[in-house]
């Protein structure tokens, strides 16, 4: 008989007490809303749960430049007016507004992404999990797009103490644009992104042509879609294209960003996806039995958010969740009909069958991966 997966899970409650302000579609309440739909299911008692370190200013450094750590660490909205040059020089602003517990925000869930990378590092487990992490807008000197502390890079960073290889894969709507800059130079880290690309678009990086560059060239894969695409296209894109990274790539982790902004009805997404077809490519990654790390990341209709990540619990548990939701405290999120599965919409979709065609001369071509 097969072992079950050995799953470490993180979690701090006050990484959803931050407000980033009343117009900001980034809730971070959302995260409490999925721990608690994980322990009205009664997940938390197949899993080892962890409340994260909070990350050290030099953990930061690991990756950001030490000016731009110190500022965030000292920065308040009672001293921001103060700054400003600092605050356009670092980006901070309209959509990274400077916030109560700010720092203290970027320490808990980055803390979440270390250990996490840790655990698995000591093979203490074999997939990771914090619903938290995920921001991987954050530059090396500068907050973008709701990030402010890039905790994949830094993940991946420790990930490569122990591991000559890493995949990272992203399935947020938007591109990965932060961790694909921090390893565009290396072959150590292969990067995959599916997202949506064109129309002015945010970060609007992304492009099919963008391969990495020097040693890092061909370690780099865009896969850029177009609104509206619905679970049979974007799952069959998603495995023929892992299936072959994988198999070619070899990596000895795999971190995995599962931004639900992907999701159909997403409050700024595009995408026609479901909770099931979201997840099914979860399950596709979990069947390789690599390290895993998984990630939230975007993702703004929040009891959708909180849907999907319970059910990608559930799935890396291997585990079904009935579609009635139990009750908990934020049971009153889930009106009217208390469910998990969340239909999609019956959006126009647009081509994205040559890309796949594309897609394949990328990863058969013999001196690319």
């Amino acid at each position: 008989m097969l072992e079950k997966d050995r799953i470490s899970y993180f979690y701090d409650g006050d990484v959803g007490n931050v407000y980033f302000g009343p117009n900001h579609p980034m809730k971070p309440h959302r995260l409490c809303m999925t721990h608690h739909l994980v322990l009205s299911y009664g997940l938390h008692k197949k899993m080892e749960i962890y409340r994260p370190h909070k990350a050290y200013p030099i953990e930061f450094a690991q990756f950001h430049s030490a000016d731009y750590v110190e500022f965030l660490h000292r920065i308040t909205p009672d001293t921001q007016h103060l700054y400003a040059s600092e605050l356009t020089r670092f980006n901070l602003g309209e959509d990274c507004p400077v916030f109560d517990n700010l720092f203290e925000f970027c320490q808990i869930y980055a803390g979440g992404t270390l250990d996490a990378a840790r655990r698995l590092n000591h093979k203490s487990c074999d997939i990771a999990i914090n619903w938290a992490g995920g921001l991987h807008h954050a530059k090396k000197c500068e907050a973008s797009g709701f990030c402010y502390i890039n905790d994949l890079v830094l993940g991946i960073l420790e990930l490569l103490k122990y591991h000559a290889r890493v995949l990272y894969i992203d399935i947020d709507v938007h591109h990965g644009d932060g961790v694909e800059e921090a390893f565009y130079f290396t072959d150590r880290v292969m990067t995959v992104s599916f997202h949506k690309y064109g129309d002015l678009f945010f970060p609007g990086t992304g492009d099919i042509k963008d391969i990495g560059e020097r040693e890092g060239k061909y370690y780099a894969i865009n896969i850029p879609l177009k609104d509206g695409i619905d679970d049979t296209s974007f799952t069959r894109l998603f495995k023929t294209i892992i299936a072959k990274v994988v198999e070619t790539y070899l990596p000895g982790a795999i971190v995995l960003q599962c931004g639900a902004d992907s999701l159909a009805r997403d409050r700024l997404g595009c995408f026609n996806l479901s909770i099931e077809g979201h997840a099914e490519c979860v399950k596709f990654v979990k069947k390789f039995n690599i390290p895993l790390l998984v990630t939230g990341g975007g993702g703004y209709t929040k009891e959708n958010v909180a849907r999907c990540w319970a059910v990608e619990t559930g799935v890396l548990l291997d585990t079904e969740l009935p579609n009635e939701i139990p009750n908990n405290d934020y049971i009153e999120y889930f009106a009217p009909d208390y469910t998990l599965k969340v239909a999609n919409l019956n959006m126009v979709k647009k081509n994205i069958f040559s890309l796949l065609s594309d897609s394949f001369i990328i990863l058969n071509c013999g001196s690319t991966i």
